[in-house]
């Protein structure tokens, strides 16, 4: 294939990858393909759709590594379905009666381009796979290759997605500080709310990686300094039904015990009990342009906050939100390893003239390729009976 135009594109919410995955791009196409032109549409599928985008120059090219140091994404992210016309109309982005991907496959046509690099998660490559369907129909030649970005690491079949570790380094660290936070008032209950709407893989490493920084700090005894305190007393997932009575008991004893209890929470857990509660007292469940649940207005934490705060006799419950703090973080050096060699393997397949989403595929043994377009999915689930996992709840008395 003569690839002459490739454009890119981040789109979603941000993860610790956007920036370095852009920047180990350009660089890669520097490298191999020096004369082909390169491309950004602005703010995901929305600069798709209104025709803003920006080319890399020469300036660009030779400064791109610097990128790898920064989180967020330098061309902006929306989050964009092609496939829900009724949405797109409504925030302006095609005229009423328009096909969004007519929209999006002329743009396309009219910057000549040749591949389209998506960066983002299920719902980003899905969307791309669409609109590379609607171009063949067509009669035109798109190749799409994805780069795998979600923090919750649930992109179906990919083994690792792109700033997962990353967010879960940070979380890890943001508890370090909100923890503390159980010196504040007697019987404190906190709750540390972790992103992952289907999957618990973040909330388990998340909750991994801070016991695993505190089974190495030293403490004082006799004055309070107690590392019962600022452990984990509870890791909830959505893969493992929770029992509030159950659990209430339990963590009720803790906290006549040592004084706190600190629970690390996905986002995820417990929602479906929260939207049959609501649908049950007959009002509307908050829905996104892709029909999730709203999580932000469902409010899990405090959910859970309500619910065990009574239970466990809480005299105060604070409910600690990390997503935004880890999701927006540079990358840290195991996902700058994982992104670079995605990205490498991302160019050779557009100069090879492939097409697909570059990831560990877990049907192939963990195979670095690109994986088929029409086999990603979102909603991936963590398996909780994984070793370490079940080291961990046996390490803080769950069951």
């Amino acid at each position: 294939m003569n690839v002459r135009t490739v454009a890119m594109l981040t789109a979603g919410g941000i993860a610790p990858c956007l920036s370095s995955a852009v920047g180990g791009l350009i660089e890669r196409y520097t490298d191999r393909a020096p004369e082909v032109r390169l491309i950004g549409y602005l703010d995901g599928y929305a600069g798709l759709l209104s025709g803003r985008s920006v080319e890399v120059t020469d300036e660009v090219r030779a400064t791109a590594g610097r990128l790898h140091a920064f989180g967020g994404s330098p061309l902006g992210n929306s989050r964009v379905k092609l496939t829900n016309a009724e949405d797109l109309v409504r925030r302006g982005l095609v005229a009423k009666g328009g096909d969004p991907l007519r929209v999006a496959a002329e743009q396309l046509l009219e910057d000549g381009v040749d591949v389209l690099h998506t960066i983002g998660g299920d719902d980003t490559n899905t969307t791309a796979a669409d609109l590379a369907r609607h171009l063949a129909e067509a009669g035109h030649d798109l190749r799409v290759i994805g780069l795998p970005k979600t923090i919750d690491n649930d992109i179906v079949p990919i083994r690792q997605s792109l700033g997962a570790w990353t967010a879960a380094e940070q979380g890890a660290l943001f508890a370090r500080n909100v923890i503390g936070e159980h010196s504040s008032n007697p019987r404190m209950l906190i709750i540390h709310e972790v992103m992952g709407r289907h999957s618990g893989w973040l909330t388990a490493e998340t909750a991994r990686r801070y016991r695993g920084h505190l089974l190495e700090r030293e403490f004082v005894p006799g004055i309070g300094n107690d590392p019962r305190r600022w452990d984990v007393h509870a890791v909830y997932v959505p893969e493992v039904p929770v029992d509030l009575d159950a659990e209430g008991e339990r963590l009720r004893a803790v906290m006549d015990e040592i004084g706190c209890v600190n629970v690390f929470l996905a986002e995820g857990a417990g929602v479906d009990d929260i939207v049959a509660s609501l649908e049950a007292a007959g009002e509307e469940v908050p829905r996104d342009a892709f029909g999730h649940v709203a999580l932000d207005e469902v409010n899990p934490g405090a959910y859970f906050a309500e619910n065990f705060a009574e239970r466990l006799g809480a005299e105060k419950a604070k409910v600690w939100k990390s997503g935004y703090f880890a999701r927006s973080a540079a990358p840290n050096a195991e996902d700058l390893e994982l992104i670079a060699r995605c990205t490498n393997l991302a160019v050779e397949t557009a100069l090879a003239g492939g097409s697909g989403v570059i990831g560990q595929d877990v049907g192939r043994d963990d195979e670095l390729r690109a994986i088929e377009l029409d086999r990603i999915a979102g909603g991936g689930a963590f398996d909780p009976t994984v070793e370490w996992f079940a080291d961990l709840r046996r390490a803080i008395g769950q069951p």
